[in-house]
């Protein structure tokens, strides 16, 4: 987990963050500011005090994640990654009746992790809420939802970003860069599609929304920000 989200440092340059759950220590969470220092030199520390059995990171342009979240869905880490142009108006939606608040960070603006897990935990349970989430926003939100037994994966509702799944012999890994996991042994083992939802666990991948039949993939991965080395669609 470590150099797999150091693998997508071209992605983002303000905050890193990693996840983890272990059936003794339960979840474990750490967010750096990788603004003047590179993720890898702030997070090799941690390393000697994070450990677990299924874990998750991210390196974001705009908000501190991945967030820990208690509803009535349960425990969970979440990460996303996208833009969510209506994120004021939904905001105020969800500040409908008394008794909801969000997080404000220095900016003023609320995170839009925390937001997409707002909007997730409005339903019953956690696939209708990824559905709504990515039915309501006016954007793009891909999500990684983790679990103490395993990862919930959702590719953005019209496929903008890529997420793959890479499998080797001591389980499951997902990355939207399929290099991330070419360079740590893993064999590409099942792509996404548009708005698909997935649970992965150490024994593999199980689908629990199929893909819908739009794709509005970004072409700017091909010619700008995506690494070179990686393949998608």
């Amino acid at each position: 987990v470590f150099f797999g989200t150091d693998y997508h440092s071209h992605l983002g340059t303000k905050r890193g963050g990693l996840a983890f759950y272990d059936p003794e220590n339960g979840f474990q969470r750490q967010i750096h500011n990788i603004e003047n220092t590179p993720f890898r030199t702030k997070f090799e520390g941690d390393m000697r005090k994070l450990d677990g059995t299924v874990g998750i990171g991210c390196i974001s342009d705009t908000d501190p994640q991945p967030l820990l979240v208690r509803s009535h869905l349960g425990m969970f880490a979440i990460s996303t990654v996208g833009i969510i142009n209506n994120a004021e108006q939904l905001v105020e939606d969800t500040f409908s009746g008394p008794g909801h608040q969000f997080m404000a960070m220095s900016s003023g603006k609320v995170n839009t992790t925390e937001l997409t897990a707002a909007l997730i935990n409005q339903r019953s349970n956690l696939i209708d809420g990824i559905h709504h989430a990515q039915n309501v926003i006016d954007g793009s939100c891909t999500i990684l939802l983790m679990m103490p037994d395993s990862i919930i994966a959702a590719r953005d509702k019209l496929g903008r970003l890529p997420v793959l799944i890479g499998k080797n012999e001591n389980g499951c890994c997902v990355s939207m860069e399929s290099f991330a996991c070419q360079k740590l042994g893993y064999r590409k083992y099942y792509e996404l599609g548009p708005g698909e939802i997935v649970r992965i666990t150490v024994d593999g991948v199980e689908q629990l929304a199929a893909p819908g039949d739009k794709m509005k993939i970004c072409s700017f991965l091909w010619s700008y920000y995506g690494y070179p080395n990686s393949n998608y669609e």
